[in-house]
């Protein structure tokens, strides 16, 4: 089987599991939304949520990504199995010191935590007061993520993807699970969401250790600070976290700066970014994970042919399935949000709210995905200084955009700057790559963009078409919605397969040969 069909098979599981995952995330922030609506309770959790979250991307998400899944796989392919497993070891030990010393000392201080991310809830005392307190509850939470994400790390090396990246889903029903049952037992109810939270992570660990183990690898402590495989990472790790933490820390800004607006603007934020996460978690994480060990494996042998041809299938797949999905959310983004959260607290307002930041930052969708794809290209060569320095640039971006839009356009404002910033880290990321790699097929990229563009801006408008109405100003009716939902999105889907089917789409004639040969099998 050619590298192609492995990614596009990797990519396909793992964008089914986290389907499931997303899925029951959804469920979750509905039940949140009933029992919490978009107040300034809500906004307590969000925020506390933040710096957990963050140090999230910095020291899980982002290092597995950046430092070693290219580093195990480098010693896998050179040194064999079994000095990989002890890499694993080693890395676990470190992870559990370092990191856990980084939550001991945000349990610490998570006042000062929270007085620098929402400076303006230091004039509600009370609202102050409870962040620190679901702050210092879910700070845990960074260090059981940190170790599941090893875990998932070392198997997607041996290409196992299915089962690590269903083991999110888990995280959300024991959240679901701690607000039906403790939010009513607990003087602060939004205390039970936090408590999920810390017990999902763990869980999420948990649940991955049995295929760990059958692969096998092993958590027995090893200490040695000084293993090259564990400086090279250190080396790796230190520039990367920022060049894959600029999504949160661009989020990060915005919280600080929407913290100074009026109540309900944090949570629009959040269930807005919530939204676009679907298309990005289900395509662009599932994608840029999936082709990170084949391109770390082409690097590791010097074979620099395939590493482009497998980034620009990657790439130009991505965009095929992800902008339409941009397109949709633009069109569709009311009935959206009346049909996922419009119940309970959050009211026809707050779905207002929502659907207008939604729309900004569903303008950045196919950015976001796309700088998935091109660090993971980067990383796969052990270059994580080039990400890191257009994430600055980046992040100063949104800053200043930030400051600009927030006036005029308030919480809308902090989104369209968030997506302007995405798009001028993914082109300043995509002219850099060219640059080092000298040739990423950029005219077929930008052909292939420009068909899917259209064929989606098409799409969009006759979705929008069919879901006009005023249905969509009040809640309840759910099943009625949801069937105008179904229809919609299916009449969408197949009205642009017909139209990139006239434009003899490269990517849906692949997709549809991988399924013609695997019904003859």
């Amino acid at each position: 089987m050619d590298e192609k069909k492995n990614i596009t098979k990797a990519a396909g599981l793992m964008s089914v599991a986290t389907f499931i995952s997303r899925i029951l995330g959804y469920i979750k922030d509905m039940i949140l939304a009933v029992f919490f609506g978009a107040s300034g309770l809500s906004d307590t959790f969000f925020v506390a949520f933040r710096v957990p979250n963050l140090l999230r991307e910095l020291f899980a998400e982002g290092s597995m990504s950046s430092a070693f899944v290219p580093v195990l796989t480098e010693y896998r392919t050179r040194q064999g199995e079994e000095e990989a497993r002890r890499l694993v070891r080693i890395t676990f030990t470190a992870i559990l010191i370092v990191v856990g010393l980084v939550c001991v000392a945000g349990v610490i201080f998570a006042p000062a935590l929270v007085a620098a991310i929402a400076p303006g809830f230091l004039v509600q005392p009370e609202k102050f007061k409870l962040t620190v307190i679901l702050t210092r509850v879910m700070f845990p939470f960074l260090l059981f993520m940190s170790l599941a994400s090893l875990v998932m790390g070392a198997l997607n090396t041996k290409r196992v993807f299915f089962m690590p990246a269903l083991a999110p889903a888990v995280l959300n029903v024991v959240t679901i699970a701690a607000v039906l049952l403790l939010s009513q037992a607990l003087q602060q109810p939004i205390v039970s969401v936090a408590i999920g939270v810390v017990s999902g992570g763990l869980v999420q660990l948990a649940f991955q250790l049995p295929s760990f183990y059958k692969n096998g690898y092993s958590l027995t402590p090893e200490l040695n600070f000084g293993h090259p495989g564990l400086k090279r990472m250190s080396v790796l790790i230190l520039p990367a976290t920022m060049g894959m933490a600029v999504v949160q820390i661009n989020i990060f800004v915005s919280t600080i700066l929407a913290s100074y607006l009026p109540e309900g603007s944090i949570t629009y934020l959040y269930y807005s970014m919530r939204l676009i996460q679907f298309p990005v978690g289900i395509f662009g994480v599932a994608m840029g994970m999936a082709v990170l060990p084949a391109l770390s494996a082409h690097a590791a042998k010097g074979e620099f042919g395939h590493l482009r041809s497998d980034f620009s299938f990657a790439l130009r797949m991505l965009f095929f399935i992800t902008i339409p999905a941009m397109a949709g959310l633009i069109a569709l983004r009311g009935p959206i949000v009346n049909i996922l959260f419009q119940r309970g607290k959050f009211q026809y307002a707050a779905t207002l709210g929502t659907s207008e930041a939604l729309l900004f930052y569903s303008l950045g969708i196919w950015a976001i995905v796309g700088v998935r794809i091109v660090t993971a290209c980067f990383y796969s060569m052990q270059d994580t200084k080039t990400p890191v320095k257009i994430a600055v640039f980046a992040v100063i971006t949104n800053i200043i955009l930030s400051l600009l839009l927030l006036k005029p356009l308030r919480h809308s404002g902090l989104a369209l700057a968030n997506s302007v910033a995405a798009s001028a880290n993914f082109c300043v990321l995509f002219f850099m790559l060219r640059k080092k790699l000298g040739n990423v097929d950029g005219r077929k990229i930008a052909a292939s963009f420009m068909k899917i563009s259209a064929a989606s801006a098409v799409t969009g408008i006759a979705g929008w078409l069919i879901v006009r109405g005023d249905i969509w100003m009040h809640g309840g009716r759910t099943v009625e919605k949801t069937g105008i939902m179904i229809a919609a999105v299916l009449f969408y889907l197949a009205v642009y397969v017909l139209i990139m089917r006239m434009l003899k789409s490269e990517e849906l004639t692949y997709l549809v040969k991988m399924y013609k040969e695997k019904r003859k099998k």
